[in-house]
């Protein structure tokens, strides 16, 4: 299969990103090095192309009753210009995807990951009811990510009115311009650090934005951001990644997602089952952990406790921030308390690790 690019493809090439295949993408790992990338953003500014996400639009008079039905957290609470973490889930309460839902003036629009777009498309088709109507703009949209203490300060000097960044709060929505250039500008953000999302639909205006933004953040440091960084980022911060920490095979509760999980509102997909199981509690949990010894956790390494196989990484790494091996994993609940000491099986070794509360990163600039 041939891997699509995104509008900004060229300008990754220019800036000596390493292409890599990526959600039937070619997408840039890293340029300068992870380690680098990583703290610059949680340093200064960085700029990502994530074009590869996808972006569903959902008008009509049900939408928002389709919506409830579809996902868990409770849509009837979104403001105009106001965002939502939620998901979407299967009748057993599995998890389909994690997105985030912005409401509109005129219409929602559910980002969704990379990886399941044609599935949550599909899924979105197969349970279509009400006067309600989707299209599919993942193609026609260039999304470009501007993440970091000083992202504020960058965006300032870009807007044609610096307002609006000023007052945006997180999980806000604005559709706004720039030179011209229509946009939507979020504040949701991956990374723990202050940072701004535009969704662009203009394919060359949306090249000249990249440029601009990369000249004026010059004086800011600002560098260009691989999905390398982008991962140790949000491992950092606990933040879900779909195929390793949540999939079909979990649900919200155990994946402690339950804060985002609304079973108070009208039936939604998947809520008879995810009710059982919070009534019931789970038989895993979603843990973050920290290793005492040195080593570095991945996907797939087995957890011990006591010599007793409780659990598997689901994601791991070196902490570019905080020196050290992390990882999220899901153990049996009797051993998912915090501060209990684990172990993790790295090359038929145990290296100590010990669970701890999220994030591993606190001393991030989200809320600045």
């Amino acid at each position: 299969m041939d891997l699509k690019r995104t509008s900004l493809y060229e300008k990754h090439q220019e800036l000596g990103g390493k292409m890599v295949p990526f959600a039937g993408y070619e997408m840039p790992v890293q340029y300068s090095g992870i380690m680098d990338e990583h703290l610059t953003v949680r340093e200064k500014v960085g700029i990502f192309d994530l074009s590869h996400m996808g972006e569903f639009e959902i008008r009509g008079k049900d939408t928002e009753a389709f919506l409830q039905r579809m996902t868990i957290n409770d849509v009837s609470q979104l403001g105009v210009g106001q965002a939502q973490y939620t998901a979407m889930c299967y009748e057993t309460g599995g998890i389909v995807d994690d997105c985030i839902l912005y409401r509109l003036e005129n219409h929602y629009l559910l980002v969704v990951n990379a990886a399941n777009i044609e599935k949550d498309w599909q899924w979105l088709e197969d349970n279509l009811g009400g006067r309600v109507s989707l299209h599919n703009a993942s193609d026609e949209t260039t999304l470009i990510a501007v993440q970091g203490p000083e992202s504020r300060e960058v965006l300032r000097k870009v807007f044609d009115d610096s307002i609006t960044v000023d007052e945006l709060k997180f999980y806000h929505v604005t559709e706004t311009t720039i030179h011209g250039i229509p946009l939507l500008c979020t504040r949701t953000g991956y990374t723990g650090e202050l940072g701004y999302e535009l969704y662009v639909k203009d394919r060359s205006g949306a090249m000249r934005l990249w440029d601009e933004i990369l000249l004026v953040g010059e004086q800011h440091g600002i560098k260009p951001i691989g999905l390398g960084a982008r991962d140790s980022l949000r491992l950092e911060m606990k933040y879900c990644l779909y195929g390793n920490d949540i999939d079909e095979t979990t649900n919200p509760i155990e994946a402690g997602l339950g804060w985002i999980t609304k079973v108070d509102t009208d039936n939604f997909i998947g809520k008879e089952a995810i009710l059982n199981v919070k009534q019931n509690k789970p038989n895993h949990r979603l843990v973050t952990f920290e290793l005492i010894e040195r080593g570095i956790p991945r996907q797939g390494y087995k957890i011990f406790s006591e010599g007793n196989e409780v659990g598997l990484v689901t994601s791991g790494g070196h902490s570019p921030s905080l020196k050290k091996g992390i990882g999220l994993g899901y153990v049996l609940r009797k051993y998912a308390k915090s501060s209990s000491e684990i172990q993790i099986e790295i090359r038929q070794k145990f290296i100590k690790a010990r669970i701890v509360k999220p994030p591993f990163w606190k001393q991030g600039s989200l809320m600045k």
